[in-house]
């Protein structure tokens, strides 16, 4: 018993790092072809860069999908998308003040309250996300991705430049043009990564949990949703460490709707997704934080140490919550 749960521990830490470092390599060699193919950096930025932090939750939840572990898939998403905005923004919140932009408080953040509305009402309709809504889900993906890019040109030609083209400038000028044949090698190897260690995380969340006798959701919320996670969470503290976190709202959010369109409608289409009580409770509770969230950054523009403390602990009280029910 032990020797099985050290085993399964020591395969999910590996699972996670062929995760992180497979979605960097993939990135890299996707932005580097791109690059070659004469792709304008701004749309090279919005959508490959953009969607590989959203990478790991696309392939547990994908895996979980398609090994019937359905609720393992929902609760990595909204687990995920929880500890992004109450732990990842409250950490950052205590370390530095986080100021809030107008396109994020009038567009994107109300968008990504939508998205969370949409994906309740589909799993409660019938209690299953199924192929049509996962196929819904990608198409309004691509619309928000269209608006982003939009946005930004329109913002261009009037001569400005937006805050999210302006990072996706900086993320792009660290990424060096590769030869070919090295592009290649990082993407097959990223996608392999990608794959196997999706496979291992969810292997071995499931042995975890089968061991301990605790549900396949629980397990989601906290170990799947954590280990995810990781990157958005030491990019952001090294970001509020040199107090540059102009756009770390923006990012969680951003990150938010990417894990409940494109996460979870990829991996709907490719297999429907059965919902339990318990996952409509956690995208409820997801909902009442994202507008307690959304107060904060409406009545002072910005997120304070005050704000982030009692984010931190609301998360605290939730982990208390989904541990004993």
């Amino acid at each position: 018993m032990a020797v099985t749960i050290l085993k399964a521990v020591v395969v999910l830490i590996i699972g996670f790092v062929l995760l992180v470092k497979g979605a960097d390599f993939f990135v890299e060699g996707a932005s580097s072809v791109a690059k070659m193919l004469k792709v304008p950096s701004l749309i090279i930025g919005m959508t490959i860069v953009a969607m590989g932090t959203s990478l790991p939750e696309t392939s547990v939840s994908i895996a979980a999908s398609m090994n019937n572990q359905n609720t393992l898939a929902v609760s990595n998403v909204v687990g995920s998308n929880i500890f992004n905005l109450m732990v990842v923004l409250g950490i950052c919140a205590v370390i530095s003040k986080l100021q809030v932009s107008r396109d994020v408080l009038k567009r994107d953040y109300p968008f990504s309250v939508l998205c969370a509305i949409l994906l309740l009402v589909c799993g409660c309709i019938g209690m299953e996300l199924g192929r049509i809504d996962g196929i819904v889900f990608l198409v309004i993906f691509v619309g928000f991705i269209v608006v982003l890019i939009k946005s930004a040109m329109d913002a261009r030609k009037r001569g400005e430049i937006s805050e999210k083209e302006r990072e996706m400038n900086e993320e792009m000028s660290e990424m060096k043009e590769q030869p070919v044949w090295k592009s290649i090698i990082y993407i097959v190897g990223g996608a392999i990564a990608i794959k196997y260690g999706g496979d291992w995380v969810v292997d071995s969340a499931s042995t975890i949990a089968t061991s301990f006798g605790i549900s396949a959701t629980l397990v989601g919320l906290t170990i799947c949703s954590v280990g995810t996670s990781l990157p958005e969470l030491v990019t952001s503290i090294v970001a509020a460490r040199k107090n540059e976190l102009d756009m770390a709202v923006g990012n969680v959010v951003g990150s938010n709707v990417f894990n409940i369109l494109m996460v979870l409608g990829v991996a709907a289409t490719i297999s429907p997704i059965t919902f339990l009580m318990e996952n409509v409770i956690d995208i409820i509770v997801l909902l009442v934080f994202s507008l307690i969230t959304w107060v904060f950054c409406i009545t002072k523009k910005e997120i304070g140490k005050k704000e982030g403390i009692i984010m931190l602990v609301l998360y605290a009280i939730y982990l208390v919550y989904i541990c004993l029910r």
